[in-house]
């Protein structure tokens, strides 16, 4: 018989026709592999706003408010022989981590992002006080799961690397040459993921033009630009491959990431990637990503640069070594069955 797993995510999810959406991908593909080898029981918080992707799993609650949340927390903790995974720190899971150990259970708390840089970009200066408040506590009393070794901020965890890769990605790409800078990104759109920064640096140059890729249905973006377009989030692979096959370079202009699956989609694709200087972090032993500054002549000979050395590079990134899903999942599924 499998041990119970329960999950809990400060993310939203939605329902329809007795089915459960979320936008985040991650949020899909992790609760299903782990159901792999768990008994896996999902709680997170209920929106009104359909989401993309259909999380394939049976035992799945959404909740309006925190009190139910935390009830089913408590119900959860009294079960024996179970586990419990915490995804990113939050108000709503630091209140739940709480209850599970004064309840006797040590959660295991798993960090997608840094959180001192997201709180930072959405709050100001006192968004990393009270991140570090939250994180210093659950430090304590949980057992950490990072993407990253600096999340960690010197503490004990694990780390893993995330990956929604398979197969199909990994097929042979299109060759591409360079005439005009065609630069796609894929993602939220919102100021903490630097696309309105972005925006604003390629305005009126013609001969740079950016797709985005995450609109929200019935949403509606300041984005009035000529050389910009904007398309609905894509869940179907194939289509979603074919965005990256289209455009020649891959640009992610966020202001925080831990480890974005997007940058693996586009060295999957063997698009060049070009990040901005807060996130250089990221790039660790990777070929093919390139540090911008944030502004135009700095992002202009990047450009240049990656156009230049356009088939070299193309060259260099098939020999970046590409964690798969599968890769991350079963690491994922050991590290929770060997901790106690």
């Amino acid at each position: 018989m499998k041990k119970k797993l329960f999950i809990f995510s400060n993310e939203l999810v939605s329902t329809q026709d007795g089915k459960f959406y979320c936008d985040n991908i991650d949020l899909k593909s992790t609760p299903e592999g782990l159901n792999k080898k768990f008994d896996v029981n999902f709680f997170a918080r209920k929106s009104k706003k359909k989401g993309i992707h259909e999380i394939k799993i049976k035992k799945i609650t959404v909740f309006n408010n925190l009190l139910s949340y935390i009830t089913s927390a408590v119900a959860a903790a009294k079960v024996e022989d179970s586990k419990y995974l915490i995804i990113s720190i939050s108000p709503y899971t630091f209140i739940i981590s709480i209850f599970l150990k004064i309840l006797g259970k040590k959660p295991i708390v798993y960090l997608r992002s840094d959180g001192y840089g997201e709180y930072r970009s959405i709050l100001g200066k006192i968004g990393p006080v009270i991140y570090h408040i939250m994180f210093t506590i659950i430090a304590i009393i949980s057992n950490l799961i990072s993407c990253r070794e600096y999340i960690l901020r010197g503490k004990k965890g694990k780390i893993v690397s995330p990956s929604q890769l398979d197969s199909i990605w990994l097929r042979q790409s299109k060759n591409l040459e360079i005439k005009n800078f065609k630069l796609l990104y894929v993602g939220k759109i919102k100021i903490e993921k630097g696309i309105y920064s972005l925006t604003n640096i390629i305005k009126n140059k013609r001969d740079i033009s950016l797709s985005i890729v995450g609109a929200e249905k019935e949403a509606s973006y300041n984005l009035n630009q000529s050389n910009v377009k904007i398309f609905p989030a894509q869940n179907n692979k194939l289509k979603l491959i074919k965005n990256y096959d289209d455009h020649n370079i891959f640009i992610l202009p966020s202001f925080t990431e831990g480890n974005p699956m997007v940058l693996l989609e586009a060295l999957a694709r063997r698009r060049p990637v070009v990040v901005f200087e807060e996130i250089k972090h990221i790039i660790g032993d990777k070929k093919g990503i390139f540090i911008s500054k944030r502004n135009f002549l700095s992002f202009l000979a990047t450009l240049n640069n990656i156009k230049k050395n356009y088939k070299r590079i193309q060259k260099d990134m098939k020999k970046n070594k590409l964690i798969t899903n599968k890769e991350f999942i079963d690491k994922f599924i050991k590290i929770i069955d060997d901790l106690k």
